[in-house]
């Protein structure tokens, strides 16, 4: 087994290429993080019915999850126990029972063996509950946002979520209903580069004025003016947006300080917005229609919880690595319970806006990062953005760090905590 020295790897305001780079490094990343801690695998919403299933990934482990007659979730090893084929080829659906197509082996939705084709060359002895699915003991939830580990050392969900669950709370608390739906399809990008690359980017308000131009001047152009976010071009380090570095490599952005008393007034040209804007103040009166509007938009926050979850303004991203280079992002838009049905016909258009016209930027950006990368003789990337400062050490009493939108102390505190993460000698097992 390779002996990697991290505290050279991972340094106070500078990180070594290999972390990226290293092909070595990605396989011990899918047992330490993607397994070893809480990682996010589907939104409860997602299995709205008894027998209501979702094929997911858990690092490059591929996964069922399950919601049984009983209401019960599982997350059971998408393989068959015979051998190995992969069992469900659909991405969701409803089913009490799996066949495998190789040899037709049934198992039910929570994992057990309940047909074996042609069982008398078995023997007398043969007991199929032996070949029962494996599962992933440890599946827990929190505000519906359904989570999984394979280390039985690692503390409950919440206590690593730690303050950032509060941040949760606020996203799903903006529905009426204190419910959100994960229902409408999902939006999927891939970039040639590390997974990483894409975590580095999660809570920066660096880059917005340089690699996401066009949409910033795309906005100014239509609407006249730039919305209040002129420091965006003139001193981003003074804008009133500002970003948190919380324990366990979880992060925030947060834009809302920026964006007006209106959301909603801030939302770029969306078709059917109009319409349904007037439609929606003649049925229900103005004030209630505008109170209803401000729904629409996200709340302009950037939450991401480590290792592969994103709550990004009303949709959530998950980073799916697929190998040490190569990555994809998928976008769940979502509804709000409790809302009026035209709000949630407006969240779907606004949801087309971001992914289109400015993740595109970031993908591209995370490619040229992965280029500038392959030069080995070159081996630092700087993180230093913020960390001469005198306080740039300081946390407040949960451990958490509040900075300008600009300072890279996110960058600097994930990196850190996967660096404690990657160190720690896990035991990982499907029961």
């Amino acid at each position: 087994m390779t002996v990697h020295d991290w505290d050279h790897l991972i340094q106070k305001d500078r990180v070594h290429r290999r972390v990226y780079a290293d092909p070595s490094l990605f396989e011990l990343e899918m047992a330490n993080l993607f397994g070893g801690v809480w990682t996010y695998l589907c939104h409860e919403s997602e299995l709205p019915a008894v027998n209501s299933f979702k094929t997911v990934k858990l690092g490059l482990r591929p996964l069922i999850v399950t919601k049984d007659r009983n209401g019960k979730i599982h997350a059971l090893a998408n393989r068959c126990s015979h051998r190995g084929a992969l069992l469900c080829r659909e991405q969701s659906g409803v089913k009490s029972r799996f066949s495998c197509p190789y040899h037709g082996w049934t198992f039910a939705n929570d994992g057990a063996t309940i047909g074996v084709t042609f069982p008398q060359l078995y023997g007398d002895t043969f007991d199929k509950a032996h070949y029962n699915l494996a599962k992933i003991a440890r599946v827990e939830s929190y505000r519906g946002f359904i989570f999984a580990t394979l280390n039985a050392a690692m503390p409950s969900l919440r206590e690593y979520l730690g303050v950032a669950a509060e941040y949760i709370d606020m996203f799903v608390d903006r529905a009426p209903g204190k419910q959100i739906i994960v229902q409408s399809g999902a939006y999927r990008g891939r970039y040639h580069g590390n997974w990483k690359l894409a975590w580095d980017n999660a809570a920066d308000g660096y880059h917005v004025s340089f690699a996401h131009r066009s949409l910033v001047e795309m906005t100014r152009r239509r609407d006249g003016g730039d919305k209040g976010a002129s420091y965006m071009g003139k001193g981003p380090d003074e804008s009133p947006m500002y970003c948190k570095q919380f324990p366990n490599g979880h992060t925030f952005l947060h834009h809302r300080p920026g964006m007006g008393p209106s959301l909603w007034q801030r939302v770029r040209p969306t078709p059917g917005a109009e319409a349904c804007q007037e439609s929606m103040m003649a049925d229900l009166g103005k004030a209630e229609a505008a109170e209803m509007l401000e729904l629409v938009p996200g709340f302009g926050m950037n939450l991401n919880i480590f290792p592969n979850l994103m709550i990004i303004a009303n949709q959530i991203q998950v980073v799916e690595p697929l190998s040490f280079d190569q990555t994809q992002l998928t976008w769940y838009a979502t509804t709000l319970k409790g809302v009026d049905a035209r709000v949630n016909t407006l969240r779907m258009r606004v949801a087309e806006d971001f992914p289109n016209f400015g993740e595109v930027d970031d993908l591209e950006m995370f490619e040229l990062c992965w280029e500038g990368l392959q030069i080995s003789e070159v081996e630092w990337i700087n993180t230093n953005r913020g960390a001469l400062r005198p306080d740039a050490e300081v946390r407040d009493a949960d451990g958490v760090r509040t900075v300008t939108a600009t300072d890279e102390a996110p960058l600097r505190g994930y990196l850190q905590a996967y660096k404690a993460h990657m160190q720690k000698d896990v035991s990982l097992a499907f029961t």
